[in-house]
């Protein structure tokens, strides 16, 4: 069997590994330094741990949403909408300090996707600490396949995802241990350990993803009703859950 045409890279940023991987043919160099770039600029402005960030320095009080880059205002517009989906347990803010990163690698990996497919890419997935965008197939007529890991223990796969053109969003303890909070009770969200959503979109799938996690308990209800969407559910005591297939 003839293997599929690949180009693979690798970038550090936003603290965690992402991996871009076309399978179009072709030299892709260019359009992959443009979405690595992208991917900079969006931590330059966004990171909570970069003093010199817009997001840094509007939560120092140095400068408004407004004044900031205009794509601060348009990330906030989409954090609203989702905090108001989602009963408020998706948020922007803690203890009134802006913190966007529930949504940002999300929406950074869709606009990447994006870039791609303006080059001319049918075909590629693009990886960021779990979150994944999934355009065309693997290969011709082989949908791609994303493995789950156990939260508990990395090594070990709990399912595997298949499909095409889809997203996939992870969030609970995996990456950066227990970091998502409740904000109704402003407690630590620790009942799952781990939620994957699956839908058409990576930032809706990341936003769901992160509220579920701190819905806890309460999200098994809310998953149930939403519609073009899938959810994998690791609980505290290793439990897993999967919502019916959405239709």
């Amino acid at each position: 069997m003839t293997e599929p045409a690949r180009t693979v890279h690798v970038e550090h940023c936003m603290g965690t590994v992402f991996s871009i991987d076309v399978r179009d043919p072709g030299d892709w160099a260019g359009p992959i330094e443009e979405v690595v770039a992208w991917l900079h600029r969006v931590d330059a402005l966004f990171s909570t741990y970069r003093p010199d960030s817009d997001i840094s320095r509007i939560g120092r009080g140095e400068l408004t949403i407004p004044g900031a880059d205009p794509l601060v205002a348009e990330v906030f517009g989409l954090c609203a909408q989702f905090e108001a989906e989602t009963g408020g347990y998706f948020t922007a803010r803690w203890r009134g300090t802006p913190d966007p990163t529930g949504l940002v690698k999300g929406w950074a990996i869709e606009r990447a996707s994006t870039l791609l497919r303006e080059h001319g890419s049918h075909h590629h997935a693009i990886n960021g600490g779990g979150d994944v965008r999934l355009a065309g197939e693997a290969a011709p007529g082989r949908p791609w396949r994303i493995g789950i890991s156990d939260p508990a223990d990395r090594g070990r796969v709990l399912t595997v995802v298949t499909g095409r053109d889809l997203a996939v969003a992870t969030s609970g303890t995996a990456e950066r241990g227990t970091h998502i909070v409740d904000p109704l009770t402003a407690t630590p969200a620790v009942d799952l350990l781990s939620v994957t959503v699956t839908g058409p979109s990576l930032i809706r799938a990341d936003a769901y993803a992160t509220a579920a996690v701190a819905m806890g308990q309460r999200a098994f209800d809310w998953a149930r009703e939403l519609r073009d969407h899938d959810v994998f559910v690791v609980d505290a005591a290793g439990e897993r859950w999967i919502t019916p297939q959405s239709g």
